[in-house]
């Protein structure tokens, strides 16, 4: 037995490991000097037997062998090579013009393919690559087959585990879907399983987010009806705002739980990619992929500094638009952006203040409208940059408080009382370091 291994040429080659049996030194050496330079392992043998004695002793992904030999021939080797190891792939070197034994050896041995002496270098060697080739392919797609059938499994568990909540939290959601009555019937059991497994998929975070999407869902139907929007696009609104969190399933359940407002810097990076996932997620169901772009968008702000496109004003979609506005009137309400849970009326005065800047002012009007609020605009506000000795409770953080270090102590739009104006006056102590704070002042004061 003899093993040759050369300097890889590609990662994938590296590994792959080759066998040439044949009675005849010189093509054995021919061989090895055409395929040592692509930095496969090399194993030769002189004879079937000892072919037979190598195979049981290393992996070897590729076989090529005469058919002339002595004792055992090629298509007798080869076909001891398909019944022990199957995944072998086999090629047949003759120099002879005999079909018979050539197709005996196709027959049993199951070649992959012969080849005629004397070969051509560039055309064997082309043979053994595309067979690897095949072979990674074969091997990708049962590893694609045994994670579909993982998969599959586990899906089927968590269905049958959860499919009384499921079919609660997705009642709303199937009467929606009146429109898919006129298509394939299995095309719309396809579709409404996967709102399903979708909608469930975010209930399953539970805590204090349970009802959020529901509720976001009908706050952005209303607004959107309001707004004279027709069926197909109300429609889009209402799914997307169903599956809007969608993207923050891989979240930490820590970073859901944890107000926007508190985040350090690495986990606002982390939290704001939750709308690109989101949309990604849905992208390969056709059906969803106008909910899918109002997702990507649903943090976009009015006046551009939102994320992840920096939109600004009517280059947001419409449906995105009414998306933030209903997402942060009940998220505020959850305590998910700022640092304190607000009451209704705090919530409305909320999306009163982001009129013109965070919303849209027609949304924020139709809003209004829907919720039978009067449209109540505050007054305009204006920010000033003061010392921290200078900070008195009730006042209102215009930009985000940074430490030199980067991290983020408060963000903007923060309520400053007593103790948190103490605790950043230690700070200053401590890491001695000099804050100059930006807050809002109301015009006309």
């Amino acid at each position: 037995m003899n093993a040759i291994t050369g300097s890889p040429q590609t990662p994938t080659e590296a590994s792959e490991s080759l066998l040439f049996v044949d009675d005849e030194a010189n093509i054995l050496a021919a061989l090895k000097r055409l395929f040592r330079p692509y930095g496969y392992r090399i194993f030769t043998a002189d004879s079937g037997k000892q072919g037979l004695e190598i195979l049981s002793g290393e992996k070897i992904d590729l076989v090529i062998s005469d058919m002339r030999m002595p004792e055992m021939n090629g298509a007798q080797f080869l076909e001891k090579v398909r019944e022990l190891w199957p995944e072998t792939i086999r090629i047949l070197l003759t120099g002879y013009a005999e079909i018979g034994p050539t197709i005996d050896a196709i027959n049993k041995g199951q070649i992959y393919r012969y080849i005629s002496k004397p070969w051509e270098d560039n055309d064997i060697s082309l043979t053994v690559r595309q067979a690897l080739k095949f072979k990674q392919l074969e091997r990708e797609k049962l590893q694609l087959e045994l994670l579909t059938q993982k998969q599959n499994a586990e899906l089927k568990e968590l269905n049958a585990t959860l499919e009384d909540r499921v079919r609660a939290r997705t009642e709303e959601v199937n009467q929606t879907m009146g429109f898919l009555e006129i298509a394939h019937d299995k095309l719309k059991k396809s579709f409404i399983t996967s709102i399903r497994v979708f909608a469930n998929l975010i209930e399953m975070r539970e805590g204090k987010m349970a009802g959020h999407s529901r509720r976001v869902a009908d706050t952005a139907r209303s607004i959107a009806q309001r707004m004279g929007m027709n069926e197909a696009q109300i429609q889009d609104v209402f799914l997307a705002a169903l599956l809007h969190d969608i993207g923050k399933i891989g979240l930490p359940d820590h970073l859901i739980d944890k107000p926007f407002s508190s985040l350090t810097s690495e986990e606002r990076t982390a939290v704001v990619k939750h709308p690109l996932k989101g949309e990604t997620a849905l992208m390969a169901l056709e059906q969803l992929h106008n909910a899918a772009a109002l997702i990507r968008s649903h943090h976009e702000r009015f006046d551009g500094l939102g994320y992840p496109d920096k939109l600004s004003g009517l280059a947001i979609p419409e449906g995105a638009r009414i998306l933030a506005l209903a997402n942060d009137y009940d998220a505020v309400q959850l305590g998910t952006i700022l640092n304190r849970r607000l009451t209704q009326t705090e919530a409305l005065a909320f999306i009163c203040e982001g009129r013109g800047n965070r919303y849209d002012p027609a949304v924020v009007d139709a809003f209004l409208g829907a919720m039978k609020q009067p449209i109540d605009v505050p007054k305009p506000e204006t920010d000033t940059q003061v010392d921290t000795e200078y900070l008195r409770p009730g006042m209102v953080l215009a930009r985000d408080l940074i430490a030199r270090s980067g991290n983020l102590l408060l963000s903007k739009d923060y309520v400053l009382d007593a103790l948190l104006i103490n605790q950043i006056r230690n700070f200053e102590q401590v890491e001695h370091e000099h804050f100059s704070i930006w807050i809002y002042v109301k015009k006309g004061n």
